[in-house]
């Protein structure tokens, strides 16, 4: 009897920030060939050399005989089984430009993006549909709740992994099942995919009442009123048999709202303590996803007219420059 030959699966990283760094720690728990991108050549340059990033979670020791770092994206793709995609999603199109349809055939990508791509006012999965013609099954998405900080301190995490073909959602959780991350699949990438742009523009919400100096009775009923926003939302643009209860949206919507760790939290705390966005922006020298996705799932609503008072409350705030103790005076007679 011939046995055949187990092939170890290559997977490539795009994005040079804490979550794809905390990823490639993930990764580097496992059997798999790494393949890392980086845009900024000094960078690659110092994680071969010292073997950390110098930017984000910079205690994490990379292995650099296993992931092999590159500023090259092209190099990174070719002969990838997963592409995951871990860059701030208004900077997606502009990283993706180098890379044609032809160059992710028999590729399965992974979006790690928490938003919705600039200009496009789509998730990463249709962008990839439309742009790059890849089948429904091979896109996957990894959602939380599970925040990188956790991830480089070892603390037991559990992660999301979604895709319309169950299986390939299974054979991909496996690479990011190790001693400290847990994983578990679901069918449902649309709502694994918006809940986790919704939920990161409620955490800059939770954040201004916070700046704000609204307490914790407030932020149960901001937090409760916020899953009642996204089942509406789930509810009304893509109808189906979702357990919101489920980690994936309750889990990581309480995670980001309530975590010392959350950006949008944190953006939002300094928003609502009289930071302007450009300051708060600067300060941070970190990606609010939830900036950008406020702007975007607003423009979305336009032509659903949804009922996301919480969600316009913080596009009040951040675009049209409405004062926070005003917008929550507002928000707060709106709550129940």
């Amino acid at each position: 009897m011939i046995s055949k030959k187990i092939t170890t699966p290559t997977v490539a990283v795009i994005g040079g920030g804490s979550w794809a760094t905390a990823l490639i720690k993930i990764l580097s728990e496992n059997d798999v060939k790494i393949k890392w991108w980086v845009r900024a050549k000094e960078t690659v340059s110092y994680i071969k050399s010292f073997h950390h990033n110098p930017n984000y979670l910079s205690d994490i020791q990379i292995n650099v005989k296993k992931v092999k770092v590159d500023n090259n994206i092209t190099r990174v793709v070719d002969g990838a089984d997963y592409v995951i995609l871990a860059v701030p999603s208004a900077y997606l199109k502009a990283t993706l430009e180098p890379i044609t349809p032809q160059m992710l055939r028999g590729t399965s990508v992974v979006s790690a993006i928490k938003g919705l791509v600039a200009g496009e006012n789509m998730l990463v999965s249709e962008y990839l549909e439309q742009k790059y013609f890849l089948d429904a099954e091979d896109i996957l998405c990894i959602g939380g709740p599970c925040h990188s900080e956790e991830v480089a301190l070892e603390k037991q995490s559990f992660l999301t992994v979604a895709c319309e073909d169950y299986t390939n959602a299974l054979k991909f959780a496996q690479l990011l099942n190790c001693r400290f991350v847990k994983t578990h699949c679901l069918t449902d990438i649309y709502g694994v995919e918006c809940s986790a742009i919704l939920k990161n523009i409620i955490a800059i919400a939770s954040g201004i009442a916070r700046g704000l100096n609204y307490g914790d009775n407030f932020q149960a009923v901001l937090v409760s009123n916020a899953m009642q926003e996204v089942k509406r939302f789930l509810d009304y643009t893509k109808p189906a048999h979702r357990d919101l209860n489920d980690s994936a949206y309750l889990g990581d919507l309480l995670v980001t709202c309530y975590s010392q760790f959350s950006r949008n939290r944190t953006f939002g705390n300094m928003i609502g303590r009289g930071y302007t966005v450009k300051s708060a922006q600067v300060e941070m020298n970190m990606v609010a996803e939830g900036y950008f996705g406020a702007k975007s799932i607003i423009d979305l609503n336009k032509k659903h007219e949804i009922d996301l008072p919480i969600c316009k409350s913080v596009y009040h705030i951040l675009y049209e420059k409405i004062n926070p103790t005003i917008e929550f005076q507002i928000l707060k007679s709106i709550l129940r």
